[in-house]
């Protein structure tokens, strides 16, 4: 397996976007999303999502020209209109206002709404974190999850991430963390895998519990911690769309599907400023400290440097270079 330069993942994923149709600056900014997600080792949020990014592109089922609208309705909430564009642009154009907005106000909303899916929420919060403001960020997605007992698609893998800031431009602590029992991603990769996935992530089409990734995927995923990971996946549901008028994931169509209607999700942020509370660095450094007296625990996100280059499998990399018209 060859190991590719974060840089070089970055550029080629730059030209193979501009070649399918998104406008310069727009390819640049996701382009840095999925090298960021390859550095962390997020492998599902980085190059196994660009295929389809080319082909909605070409389809029109994202625009790769869409020129985000942002408004600042109240002093403390900040709204971007995608376009119905990708949402890592979206995030960009809106991001000082919602600076401004936390910096005034205390706490500020950001809302962006009829995007294309976020793909990695924690890229966004950890955004937040390194400039200086704790990020809350949740987003939803196409219809996979069932309640705990059934077997109806309701709601999305519905993502929440939060970030912490250490106070010198970097982040103290992250999760970016699935409602759902795991990723929709780690299914189909075990299915292309011909691997079995392990009991508790899915039901089949009945409702029984399932351990066949084909099963799952005509099935439906279960919820983390069961009614523990319903509830926060419900709070995700309402806030990603309910606030920034994106759809519900009920409404949505397969992500990856090349073509079809756009994703027209919706991604909401909340941003507080630590500074609010002169007790919190003292409070947070006390925890921290609890936590590594137990030599085997780690505050989450502690090690998120990201890495200079990365592990790509060689028949990913070659249809990458082939996008990019490069092989």
């Amino acid at each position: 397996m060859p190991r590719i330069a974060i840089a070089t993942i970055e550029n080629v994923t730059r030209r193979a976007l501009m070649r399918h149709g998104a406008r310069e600056w727009i390819a640049a900014s996701v382009a840095r999303a999925v090298a960021r997600a390859e550095a962390t080792g997020n492998v599902i949020c980085g190059l196994y999502y660009l295929e389809s990014y080319c082909l909605q592109l070409q389809s029109g089922r994202v625009r790769g020209d869409a020129e985000p609208v942002v408004s600042r309705p109240r002093p403390g909430a900040v709204r971007v209109d995608a376009g119905f564009g990708f949402a890592q642009p979206a995030f960009e154009r809106g991001f000082d206002a919602a600076l401004a907005a936390a910096r005034e106000c205390g706490t500020a909303s950001l809302a962006v709404g009829h995007a294309h899916t976020c793909t990695s929420l924690g890229y966004f919060t950890e955004q937040i974190a390194r400039a200086g403001m704790i990020g809350i960020g949740f987003t939803n997605a196409s219809p996979i999850v069932a309640a705990p007992g059934g077997r109806k698609r309701v709601i999305g893998t519905n993502p929440i991430a939060f970030s912490v800031p250490d106070g010198r431009g970097g982040v103290a602590m992250q999760f970016d963390s699935s409602t759902s029992a795991v990723a929709l991603g780690k299914i189909t990769m075990a299915r292309a895998a011909g691997e079995r996935i392990p009991p508790g992530w899915a039901v089949d089409r009945a409702g029984r519990p399932t351990t066949d990734p084909e099963a799952a995927l005509a099935g439906a995923l279960v919820p983390a911690g069961g009614h523990k990971g319903w509830g926060f996946g419900l709070m995700a549901e309402i806030l990603a769309a309910g606030m920034t008028g994106g759809l519900n994931s009920v409404d949505v169509q397969p992500l990856k599907a090349p073509e079809g209607p756009p994703h027209d999700l919706g991604q909401f942020y909340l941003l507080v400023d630590p500074a609010l509370s002169p007790d919190f660095g003292d409070r947070f450094a006390r925890l921290a400290a609890a936590i590594a007296e137990d030599g085997k625990a780690r505050l989450p996100g502690a090690r998120l440097g990201g890495q200079a280059e990365a592990d790509v499998p060689e028949t990913l990399w070659r249809a990458v270079l082939g996008m990019a018209g490069e092989n």
